[in-house]
């Protein structure tokens, strides 16, 4: 366990894959508030991978990194807050980048430490964020094709498990 994660609780049962070698993994995180409301950050349009759509915090798995690890540093890097607890896994998701080959992903429901009124994100590579509740999910598809609604069912999915 690294330093900056041996404050981390994963609560009982919670799957943390370890990628094998060769293999592209992402870690993602899904933040609710107070109000139970998924937090969500907009790419900005002229990002590689999906832009101008609605995302969840994450990125990729680092050499020499656990996905635990990544999720951790991203958090604090797109948000400026801290992963407290890991609750669940929501899934653990296949899919293929621009020409980059494939790239498996797995995303957790999150709790954080930090101002949640205030996140820091990263105004470079995001134009907005927003949290969202069951009446806001049709927003998450927004410049998305037919089918790549994996944001907007991961955050379906925290919501209605909370």
């Amino acid at each position: 366990m690294s330093e900056d994660q041996s404050y981390v609780k994963v609560d009982r049962g919670v799957e943390i894959p370890v990628p094998a070698g060769g293999e592209v993994w992402t870690a993602g995180a899904v933040i609710l508030n107070r109000d139970g409301h998924a937090f969500a950050q907009k790419r900005s349009p002229d990002r590689r991978l999906f832009p101008d759509c609605w995302d969840i915090v994450g990125g990729h798995v680092e050499p020499g990194e656990t996905l635990l690890d990544t999720l951790v540093r991203e958090v604090d890097e797109e948000t400026g807050w801290r992963v407290r607890r890991v609750r669940r896994l929501l899934g653990i998701a296949t899919w293929t980048g621009d020409g980059d080959g494939t790239r498996r992903e797995a995303d957790y429901l999150v709790e954080v430490d930090g101002d949640l009124d205030h996140p820091a994100l990263e105004w470079s590579k995001h134009t907005a964020y927003g949290w969202f509740g069951p009446e806001d999910l049709p927003r998450l598809k927004e410049n998305r094709a037919p089918g790549e609604y994996l944001i907007h069912d991961l955050i379906a999915k925290a919501l209605q498990g909370r």
